[in-house]
């Protein structure tokens, strides 16, 4: 369980919003991360406080498949992105970034940014004393999530972590 305050986003949110195409030729992640999300909030990136979450709604990570996306959102230290729903391609790459991705179709309608949510990975979230139910993840992509990205999973499994 953890607590994340929210930063509220809408629906289409594609990965040219999430990073734009002309930060991708920076050298790192940590160089990119002060343009996450300008073309939409040019002082989002700034705001951002380790452990917060993003809530939004449809088609979030739709677009490229760059793997940038979800890497500068991690990076930022975003705890969760909660939506109403995700681009596959989006999904997969986040997860094997080992970023949590949540499913759910009422929290965006019923919260604010700046509410403050209890997330219980696989149960629940509560907001303002309201309860949402959340799917579990399968047990694959939890131990993906667990370790901290796909790399380090396989790693972990071959023993050489």
């Amino acid at each position: 369980m953890f607590k994340a305050k929210i930063w509220k986003l809408g629906d289409d949110i594609d990965t040219d919003i999430i990073l734009p195409t002309e930060y991708l030729a920076m050298k790192t992640v940590e160089d990119m991360k002060p343009y996450a999300f300008s073309p939409l909030r040019a002082d989002l990136a700034g705001m951002v406080s380790p452990g917060d979450m993003i809530v939004a709604g449809h088609n979030f990570g739709c677009g490229s498949s760059r793997e940038q996306a979800p890497e500068v959102v991690k990076a930022l230290g975003i705890s969760c992105i909660v939506a109403k729903s995700y681009a596959r391609i989006f999904f997969r790459n986040a997860i094997n970034n080992g970023l949590l991705l949540i499913e759910q179709p009422d929290l965006y309608d019923e919260v604010k940014e700046g509410d403050i949510a209890e997330v219980t990975p696989g149960e629940k979230i509560v907001v303002n004393g309201k309860s949402y139910e959340i799917a579990s993840l399968p047990d694959n992509l939890m131990e993906i999530l667990n370790a901290g990205g796909l790399v380090k999973a396989m790693r972990q499994k071959n023993g050489l972590e």
